[in-house]
C-alpha cells in the first residue's frame, strides 16, 4: 500500500505497555492496536516518532515481538518534517493541541493528524478539546471516535467552545472542526477463543459443580473508575433465588480483575459477603492472562455493569463475545453500538435531569475534586435498573439455548466487526481520506495564507525566549562583537568546570562537552586578537547558531570575554 494510507505511530511506551505501566484500557487498548496495525495495515514501512531513542527502541522491539518484516524507521520529535512520505500522524489521544502547534512551523497541511478517544472524562481531556479549537487545527485533522456516545460528546464540547469563541471574538470565522469518524476499537478474536480445558479447570478448582450457573467479569476493581459492584450483587442475590428455584442450580460470580488501591478491596469481598450470601462469589487475579483466558471459558455468561463515565467504548464484552458467551450490559456509551439484542441484553441506566450535577464540573475543574473523586460522584448518581438486571440474570441463567444462541452469534459479530482484520483497514481508510484532503488544499491558491508556515520562534504557546523575556537582561550594544579566550591560571579547565557544575545530573546539557571543547579550542587559537562568532564557527567548522550558543557559556564561565 502506499504511504497515503499509512500513519506514523507518535510512540511513548506508557500508551503501549500495560505489562510495564500497569494494566488500564488505554494501554490495554494501545497495545491491541498496535499488534494489530502491524499485522493488518500491509504497509511498505512502519513509522514511529517519539522523543527520545529509547522509546524508538521499544518501537522497534515491539515490532520485532511481533515478527514484523517491513522495515522500521524513526523519526524524532523535534524534527518532525522527518514524517514524509508519511501523510498522516497517528496520536492515541483525542487531545491533540500540541501537535498542532508542533506542526505550525512546518505548515498547516505538511501533514494530518489522527486521535482517537479513551477516556474523555479527565479535566486533560476537556481543555485538551477546548485548546484544540482555538489551536491551529485543520478540516483534514481527525479525532476518532470509538463509538456513537463518545462522538456525540465530543460534538457537545466543541459546540460549547466555539460559541464561547464566535461571542469573545465577535465576526471571527472558526475553522472546520476535525473530522469525527466513528471507527470502534478493535480486538484479536483468536486470542479469546475459549480453552475448555482451562475452564474446565477453573470450575474444578473452585468447586463450581457442572449444573450451575458461572457468570463471569473481568474489569478493573475501582468503584470509582468502572463500577459500583453493590447493585450488581443485590441482583445477584435476587437471581440467585429465582434461578435455584426453577432449576435447582447454584449461581457463581467469577470476578477477574486487579486493585489498583487495597482500598476498594473490602468493598468487593464484604459487598458480596452481605450482599449476595446465596451466590458463589470468586475473585481471580486479572492480571494473570491464564486466569483471565480461564475465567471466560468457565463462566457461561459475562456481566459488565458500566455506570462511570470513564468508559467510552467497553472492550471486555467484545472479548466476552468472542470467547461464545452471552453478555449483559449496562445501556452505555460504546456498548449501545456493540451489544445488539441477538448476543446479549443490555440494561437501562439513568443519570440526574439537567441542571443537578453541575456544581460537580465545577468542582472537578477547578480543582476540589479530583478526577476519582468525580467520576466516583457520578457514579453514584447513575442507575442501572436492577430489577432488569435480576430478569437478565434469571433469563439467561434458566435458558441454555438462549445462552448458545446468543453466545454463537457474539462470535460472528466480533469477529466480523471488532477483530483488528477489519478494523485497522477501516483507519487506513480514513487516513486516506485525510491525505486527499491535504493533497487537495495545497493545491488550493485561497489557502496559501492559511497553510504557510508560523516562524517557530512566534508560536503563541512556546514563544521564543529571546521574545518572551525580553526585558529581563542588560540591552546588549548593537555593534558587532569580537571574542577573545581567557588564560585560565591555576582555576579548573573546561572539562573540569563541566564534571563540577554536572549538567548530566538533568540528562539536559545545554551542548555537547566535545562541540564546546572545539569552540574553546578554535577561540583559544585565534590569540589576543579574538575572532567574531562568525569567523569563530568558520575556524570550528560548526553552525554559527551553536557557536554564539556556547559563546554565552564561555562568557559565562569567564573562559571568554569580550574585546572592548
Amino acid at each position: 500500500m502506499t504511504a497515503k494510507t499509512n500513519a506514523a505511530i507518535w510512540f511513548s511506551s506508557d500508551g503501549y505497555d500495560p505489562g510495564a505501566k500497569g494494566i488500564n484500557g488505554r494501554r490495554v487498548a494501545g497495545e491491541s492496536f498496535l499488534r494489530g496495525f502491524f499485522a493488518h495495515a500491509g504497509v511498505d514501512e512502519f513509522v514511529s516518532i517519539a522523543h527520545f531513542p529509547s522509546d524508538e527502541a521499544a518501537f522497534r522491539k515491539f515490532a520485532a515481538d511481533c515478527g514484523v518484516t517491513q522495515p522500521l524507521r524513526g523519526v524524532r520529535l523535534d524534527s518532525p518534517d522527518g514524517l514524509a512520505p508519511t501523510k498522516v500522524l497517528y496520536y492515541a489521544a483525542p487531545n491533540f493541541a500540541a501537535e498542532c502547534w508542533r506542526r505550525a512551523p512546518h505548515g498547516a497541511a505538511a501533514w494530518a493528524i489522527s486521535g482517537i478517544t479513551h477516556t474523555t472524562a479527565s479535566k486533560a481531556v476537556m481543555q485538551g478539546l477546548f485548546d484544540l479549537r482555538a489551536a491551529p487545527q485543520m478540516p483534514w485533522d481527525a479525532i476518532i471516535c470509538t463509538s456513537r456516545a463518545v462522538q456525540a460528546s465530543l460534538r457537545a464540547s466543541m459546540e460549547l467552545a466555539e460559541s464561547h469563541l464566535a461571542i469573545r471574538f465577535a465576526g471571527a470565522v472558526l475553522p472546520a472542526r476535525p473530522l469525527l469518524p466513528v471507527i470502534p476499537l478493535g480486538i484479536h478474536c483468536d486470542d479469546f477463543a475459549p480453552d475448555l480445558a482451562a475452564g474446565q479447570g477453573l470450575r474444578t478448582r473452585l468447586g463450581i459443580a457442572p449444573g450451575d450457573i458461572a457468570v463471569a467479569c473481568i474489569a478493573r476493581l475501582t468503584p470509582q473508575e468502572k463500577f459500583d459492584p453493590l447493585p450488581l450483587f443485590i441482583a445477584m442475590q435476587a437471581a440467585s433465588a429465582e434461578i435455584a428455584a426453577q432449576s435447582g442450580n447454584r449461581l457463581h460470580f467469577l470476578l477477574c480483575g486487579q486493585f489498583r488501591e487495597d482500598v476498594w478491596r473490602a468493598v468487593f469481598t464484604e459487598g458480596a459477603a452481605t450482599l449476595m450470601p446465596s451466590v458463589g462469589f470468586h475473585l481471580l487475579d486479572g492480571g494473570d492472562a491464564g486466569e483471565r483466558k480461564a475465567t471466560l471459558s468457565g463462566a457461561q455468561m459475562f456481566v459488565f455493569p458500566i455506570d462511570n463515565v470513564q468508559e467510552t467504548f467497553g472492550l471486555a464484552p467484545i472479548e466476552a463475545m468472542a470467547a461464545g458467551l452471552p453478555v449483559i450490559v449496562s445501556d452505555w456509551d460504546g456498548m449501545k453500538d456493540t451489544v445488539t439484542p441477538d448476543v446479549g441484553i443490555r440494561i437501562p441506566t439513568e443519570m440526574p435531569e439537567a441542571g443537578l450535577t453541575t456544581y460537580l464540573g465545577l468542582r472537578h475543574f477547578g480543582g476540589t475534586d479530583s478526577y476519582q473523586q468525580y467520576v466516583g460522584q457520578l457514579s453514584a448518581l447513575t442507575r442501572i435498573d436492577v430489577p432488569a438486571l435480576t430478569t437478565a440474570l434469571v433469563t439467561l441463567g434458566t435458558n441454555a439455548d438462549l445462552r448458545a444462541r446468543m453466545g454463537a452469534a457474539g462470535q460472528v459479530r466480533a469477529r466480523s466487526l471488532y477483530d483488528w482484520r477489519v478494523v485497522i483497514p477501516q483507519m487506513q481508510t480514513l487516513w486516506a481520506e485525510q491525505a486527499a484532503m491535504l493533497a487537495h488544499a495545497r493545491r488550493n491558491p485561497a489557502l496559501r495564507r492559511a497553510l504557510a508556515p508560523i516562524d517557530a520562534a512566534r508560536l503563541p504557546v512556546a514563544p521564543a525566549p529571546h521574545l518572551f523575556f525580553a526585558a529581563y537582561p542588560t540591552p546588549r550594544p548593537s555593534e558587532p562583537r569580537r571574542y577573545r579566550a581567557v588564560p585560565l591560571g591555576p582555576r579548573p579547565d573546561l572539562a573540569a568546570t563541566l564534571a563540577l557544575r554536572n549538567y548530566a545530573a538533568t540528562r539536559r546539557q545545554f551542548e555537547d562537552p566535545a562541540r564546546i571543547a572545539v569552540v574553546l579550542a578554535a577561540l583559544t587559537a585565534t590569540g589576543p586578537a579574538g575572532t567574531t562568532a562568525a569567523d569563530l564557527a568558520t575556524l570550528a567548522g560548526l553552525p554559527t547558531r551553536l557557536v554564539s550558543r556556547v559563546l554565552v557559556w564561555l562568557l559565562k564561565y569567564h573562559f571568554a570575554e569580550d574585546i572592548p
